[in-house]
């Protein structure tokens, strides 16, 4: 790929990145209901119905240019939810191997929760160490 296709990929990324974190801050002014996160739950199922869309039907990827095309997936919905692509992959998986769209579903809430953890831990000893 040419650095300035790149470019060009790299600033419609940011421009649908903007946008969908903008629409992401935006629908929790919609859903303001307080107990239940609903602004998160409806933008979750809004990207996953439209990533899934947008990835699997064959007329929007052949009209869209490549640039517009990632803008859209990883740039707008990729910042307007983050749980889209896992659900769109788990059910990809599912469709292919049963057991493997466990382990994928396992590991990604088990890994995140021990990423985070590890985090967590790094950020109290490297806390603790300057405190010293």
């Amino acid at each position: 790929m040419q650095i300035s296709t790149r470019i060009k990929t790299m600033t419609a990324i940011g421009i649908g990145g903007a946008i969908g974190a903008m629409g992401r801050y935006g629908i929790s002014f919609i859903f303001t209901a307080k107990g239940f996160p609903f602004a998160t739950l409806c933008a979750n199922l809004l990207g996953c119905f439209l990533l899934s869309l947008l990835l699997n039907h064959k007329q929007i990827k052949e009209r869209l240019s490549p640039a517009l095309f990632t803008a859209l997936t990883t740039g707008l919905i990729g910042s307007f939810t983050t749980f889209s692509t896992f659900a769109v992959e788990t059910i990809e998986l599912w469709s292919n191997n049963v057991l493997l769209a466990i382990m994928y579903v396992l590991l990604s809430i088990i890994g995140g929760l021990l990423f985070c953890y590890m985090g967590y831990q790094f950020s109290i000893h490297t806390r603790k160490k300057a405190e010293v």
